[in-house]
């Protein structure tokens, strides 16, 4: 056990001794490099105020007419598109009814103010492609809010109760036999 302590001994004061000297091709320590996302710019609030300036059309833009039939037509296949693609702005939009107004001006009857915050969110692909189309680029749209275009669903309940008003022995029966309307 002495001799293999020694012989350890030895082998640690050699190397003490002669140094062995160790080069590397590339550099063991890299350099950090900053990251792309810093959190102390990310904490600063940076207030953003977009400017909204109207495009006005030019006096010498094309200014064709068009009918309500061409509007009518562009707004059921615009609808028809839109029920592939987004079917929530669809179904929030599709009780709009688009009426000619004038020359060029197009008014959009809308039951809230919700669907009519929907709308504008495909409101301009709609009336760039429509402008296109019948090469008018002077229509001015107007809203008009219309609560007699809100849809209510009708359940088998409430046509139940309709009908009660009608008869109001249906009311009786009701009590009588429990209907479920579920």
């Amino acid at each position: 056990m002495r001799s293999e302590i020694n012989k350890i001994l030895g082998n640690i004061e050699e190397a003490l001794e002669n140094p062995v000297i160790l080069t590397a091709e590339k550099p063991l320590v890299h350099k950090k490099e900053k990251s792309k996302f810093s959190i102390s710019n990310a904490l600063k609030i940076e207030e953003k105020k977009e400017v909204l300036t109207p495009i006005l059309p030019d006096k010498e833009a094309p200014q064709n007419h068009f009918t309500e039939s061409d509007l009518q037509q562009e707004w059921l296949i615009f609808l028809e598109d839109l029920k592939t693609t987004n079917s929530l702005v669809y179904n929030a939009i599709n009780s709009f009814k688009l009426n000619k107004i004038g020359e060029n001006g197009v008014e959009i009857c809308c039951p809230s103010k919700t669907a009519k915050s929907e709308f504008s969110s495909v409101s301009a692909q709609f009336f760039n492609h429509f402008k296109r189309k019948v090469n008018n680029y002077h229509i001015e749209v107007t809203f008009k809010m219309d609560t007699k275009l809100k849809k209510e669903i009708l359940t088998k309940r409430k046509i139940f109760d309709k009908f009660a008003e009608i008869n109001p022995v249906l009311n009786d029966l009701n009590d009588l036999m429990k209907f479920d309307f579920t």
